[in-house]
């Protein structure tokens, strides 16, 4: 009795063609990347299907099409670091007369102006007060920088 006998529950008196044994541990294979682009550019040759290519090398149509597909996007660039500061900028208060303002209202702008931070990200301006939570403020922040 042969294995395809003992295997095959078919009436074809055939006996089968082709008998894989796999053998380790079945971990995934690790291609190069310079086979990778072997593989690749033999995929893009004139009268070869990307589905031959696959079956040549053993590979799923679908794992060759994501290689050439990385293939087209550009390297990646290293970002641009991030300031670690953003430049502050101190301005003296205006100064206005008494005489254009009463003094009440003096008191209370002197009053309002202390303790006040001023930021000023890609043209929109944010004054943040005494007693501010910080994590709102870090949230606001947050979200000015990704609207830009």
């Amino acid at each position: 009795m042969t294995i395809s006998e003992l295997t095959l529950k078919s009436s074809d008196p055939e006996p089968a063609r082709r008998f894989e044994v796999f053998t380790g541990s079945g971990r995934r294979r690790e291609w190069l990347p310079e086979e990778k682009a072997r593989i690749v550019a033999e995929s893009h040759d004139a009268g070869e299907s990307v589905s031959a290519v696959a079956r040549r090398y053993a590979l799923s149509p679908q794992q060759l099409f994501a290689w050439r597909r990385a293939a087209r996007l550009p390297l990646d660039e290293p970002p641009a670091p991030e300031p670690l500061f953003v430049p502050a900028v101190v301005l003296e208060p205006k100064s206005e007369s008494a005489a254009t303002r009463p003094a009440k209202q003096r008191k209370r702008k002197a009053v309002r102006d202390v303790g006040v931070i001023e930021l000023e990200i890609d043209g929109v301006a944010m004054r943040v007060g005494r007693g501010a939570d910080a994590r709102t403020v870090a949230a606001v922040i947050r979200a000015l920088k990704s609207a830009s």
